[in-house]
């Protein structure tokens, strides 16, 4: 029988959630004033993502869609679902001399610093390594295809650092942003759409929580089918602004999806639902949906945080009936599969948060060896299923990675 005990703790991460858990001052303002004298002249901190290790340069172009065939389910008075997407690829290094995209873009930006962990006086959000609207450069023919999808309340940002890795490798990754899902959404013209889907609170009854869960992720499901029928539009006809190249190198025959908590719940339930989906990456996501008991014949990685094993992840594993694998990293926490995992540290002294809280939060591993435990574990898995390369990482555990915990034999 599952039980969905710790489903709340995991989905109640919008931003006041977030700060509540790790303590520090929440801003009641966009921009909030600090306490002391020394602490309102101390300019804030300009946040930094990780370079990623890949040999290719990336460019970025962003997308509204419109699924016209079915009406918002949050909000009813939206006569069609909207939602936003962002195309992460390898790029020719002659960029132009154009613009690295931001982490957030800049409406949706101040909503989110009004409300959360990274307020607006404290920090001052990261550009990405991406170039807005650089030609595509073909990698080895076309590039296979990863979707992301985030977190419950989170962003299609929200753990840029595993996305740029993966572009800078050769592959064109996908993000996107599931309206009223996420905490915000900013659509072309500078429009914001904000979380808007109902608060999953304590007192909400454990049957109406999963209810309202298992709706969100069949909502991204269906999200998902169609940034997929839009993706193949794109390469079969082309896009007025579209990147030159980038057409050309998207392989849709070879797609795969990741994603962080919610997002990996969909990536497992959006194989399951029969979506042209190669392989499904889990990010500490407890599972939702058919999958848990229909299983899937498709490969799945499941990788969780340094805790007790998911209920829904014990209880799906005997249905999985292709390649599978349950680990565990550890010294992790649920959000060290996101960007907080490396811009919270950057952040702690300027906003008074001791290196005992930020461990509470996001695990006592040292933030640059989780991400390249990450990142190697990504590659392994998409290299093995999209390209047909070696993955001795994911065969067993291993001296090098001793931060891998495998919770089922790989055999078994």
């Amino acid at each position: 029988m599952t039980t969905h005990g710790s489903t709340r703790r995991k989905l109640m991460t919008t931003a006041g959630a977030l700060a509540a858990a790790l303590t520090v001052p929440h801003p009641a303002a966009a921009s909030p004033a600090p306490t002391s004298g020394a602490a309102r002249t101390q300019p804030p901190q300009q946040l930094v993502l990780p370079r990623p290790t890949g040999r290719y340069p990336i460019g970025t172009h962003t997308l509204r869609l419109v699924d016209r065939s079915r009406r918002d389910p949050w909000v009813p008075s939206r006569p069609f679902r909207e939602f936003v997407i962002q195309l992460w690829y390898p790029a020719r290094r002659a960029t132009g001399g154009r613009r690295r995209a931001p982490w957030m873009t800049p409406a949706a930006a101040r909503h989110f610093q009004g409300s959360g962990l990274l307020p607006t006086g404290y920090v001052v959000l990261p550009t990405t390594h991406a170039a807005q609207g650089a030609p595509a450069r073909p990698v080895a023919g076309r590039s296979p295809v990863i979707l992301y999808s985030h977190g419950h309340g989170q962003h299609r940002s929200s753990s840029l650092s595993l996305v740029e890795e993966l572009a800078a490798h050769g592959y064109v990754v996908v993000t996107i942003d599931h309206t009223y899902d996420a905490g915000q959404v900013e659509f072309p013209g500078g429009r914001v759409e904000t979380y808007g889907m109902p608060e999953l609170t304590p007192a909400l009854p454990p049957a109406e929580e999963l209810r309202i869960v298992t709706k969100a992720v069949r909502v991204r499901v269906a999200d998902v089918r169609h940034t997929l029928a839009e993706l193949e539009r794109l390469v079969r006809y082309g896009s007025p602004g579209l990147p030159v190249g980038l057409r050309d190198v998207m392989d849709l025959t070879r797609t795969a999806m990741f994603g962080h908590s919610l997002g990996g719940a969909t990536a497992a339930e959006a194989m399951c639902a029969g979506l042209p989906i190669a392989a499904g990456a889990n990010l500490d996501g407890s599972l939702f949906g058919e999958v848990v008991t229909r299983g899937l014949d498709k490969p799945l990685l499941l990788l969780g945080a340094d805790r007790t094993d998911d209920a829904t992840w014990q209880d799906t594993w005997p249905h999985l009936r292709g390649w599978r694998r349950f680990l565990r990293l550890t010294g992790s926490e649920h959000f060290s599969f996101t960007d907080y995992e490396t811009l919270l540290p950057q952040a702690a002294a300027r906003l008074g948060a001791t290196p005992e809280q930020i461990a509470a939060f996001l695990g006592p591993l040292e933030w640059q060896r989780s991400l390249a435990v990450q990142r190697e574990a990504l590659l392994a898995f998409f290299g093995l299923h999209l390209l047909g390369r070696p993955a001795p990482l994911l065969s067993g555990p291993t001296a090098q990675y001793p931060e891998l915990v495998f919770r089922r034999a790989v055999g078994s």
